[in-house]
C-alpha cells in the first residue's frame, strides 16, 4: 500500500505526540528565559549536551538537549518543521512508533555529534601537546587559528598576552601562560552546549521523504519541490556545511545528519522486520 494513498481514520492535524512535544519544548523555552532573567540559572547549559570530557557533561544530556533552544527563531523553525512533517507521520505510524522514532533520531544525532567532537578535540589536544613542547609567538598564533576563541574576552586576553610576549621573547612566564591559554581554549570549546530539536526534526524530514517521496512541498510557500529531492538537498547542504567547518558557524550540522542517518536505518529495520 502506498503511504501517499493512506488516509487513516481519525486523522488529526495535531496528534497526541506532536502536540505534547510542542508543549514540552515551549515550556522549556519559557522556563529558560524566565530562570535566566530572574535567577541567573542557565537551563540550556545544565541540560544541553556537553562533550563527555567537559566538567559540565551529564549522561542525561543525550536526551534533554533536544528540548531546549537558543532563541525564538530557533524554536519556531524547529517546532514548525516538527508539526509540518511530523503530524502526517504520526497519523500513519501511530503515537508509539512516532515517539520511538523521534527519540531514537534525537539521541542518534547526539551520538554522532559527540563522535565528531571527539575527532575535533583529539586534534586540538594533540596540537596543544605539540605546542607545549616548543612554545613561541608564531606557534601560538598558529594554534589559535586551529582552535579560535569563542568570546571577545578570551580574544582580548590572547592579544594582550601576545603583545607582551613579543616584547620579551625569552621570558618563560609568557611561554607558560600561552600553554595554559591553549588548554583554556580547548576547555572553553568543550564547555559549549549543543541544544535543539534539529537532529530529531531532520530525522522526521528524512522519514517524510521516504514515506511520501513524491508529495510536493512548497518552499517558503512559493516553490514546489518533491519531498525526496528536498530531503536529498537538505542532506547534501548539511554535509557541505559540516565539512566546511567554518569557525563562525555555531550550528551542529553533523547532529542534523546524525538524525537522518539513524532515522534511515531505523526505517529500514522496521521494513525488514515487517517483511519477515
Amino acid at each position: 500500500m502506498s503511504s501517499e494513498q493512506y488516509s487513516p481514520s481519525g486523522f488529526k492535524l495535531l496528534p497526541l505526540v506532536v502536540k505534547n512535544l510542542l508543549i514540552i519544548n515551549l515550556i522549556c523555552f519559557v522556563a529558560t528565559l524566565s530562570l535566566e532573567s530572574t535567577f541567573r540559572i542557565d537551563l540550556s547549559n545544565l541540560f544541553g549536551l556537553h562533550y563527555f570530557k567537559s566538567d559540565l557533561f551529564r549522561t542525561y544530556q543525550f536526551v534533554t538537549y533536544m528540548f531546549f533552544h537558543a532563541d525564538i527563531q530557533h524554536i519556531v523553525y524547529n517546532m514548525f518543521a516538527l508539526w509540518m512533517f511530523g503530524y502526517l507521520l504520526e497519523n500513519v505510524w501511530g503515537p508509539k512508533r512516532f515517539l520511538t522514532y523521534y527519540m531514537v533520531t534525537g539521541i542518534g544525532a547526539a551520538i554522532v555529534q559527540t563522535a565528531i567532537n571527539y575527532w575535533h578535540f583529539s586534534g586540538y589536544e594533540a596540537a596543544a601537546l605539540a605546542y607545549s613542547s616548543a612554545p613561541s609567538p608564531d606557534a601560538f598564533v598558529a594554534f589559535v587559528k586551529t582552535c579560535p576563541p569563542r568570546s571577545q574576552e578570551l580574544l582580548d586576553s590572547m592579544n594582550t598576552l601576545l603583545s607582551q610576549w613579543q616584547q620579551s621573547l625569552n621570558d618563560a612566564h609568557y611561554q607558560q601562560q600561552s600553554v595554559a591559554f591553549a588548554y583554556d581554549l580547548i576547555k572553553q570549546q568543550m564547555d559549549i552546549a549543543t541544544i535543539g530539536a534539529s537532529g530529531a526534526v531532520y530525522g522526521i524530514l528524512l522519514a517524510f521523504g521516504m514515506m511520501f517521496p513524491n508529495m510536493l512541498v512548497f518552499i517558503y510557500f512559493l516553490f514546489p519541490i518533491k519531498a525526496k529531492w528536498l530531503v536529498i538537498g537538505y542532506g547534501a547542504f548539511e554535509l557541505f556545511l559540516g565539512i566546511s567547518n567554518n569557525p563562525s558557524d555555531n550550528v551542529a550540522h553533523f547532529a542534523h545528519l546524525g538524525g537522518m542517518i539513524f532515522g534511515f536505518f531505523l526505517i529500514l529495520y522496521w521494513k525488514r522486520k515487517e517483511r519477515f
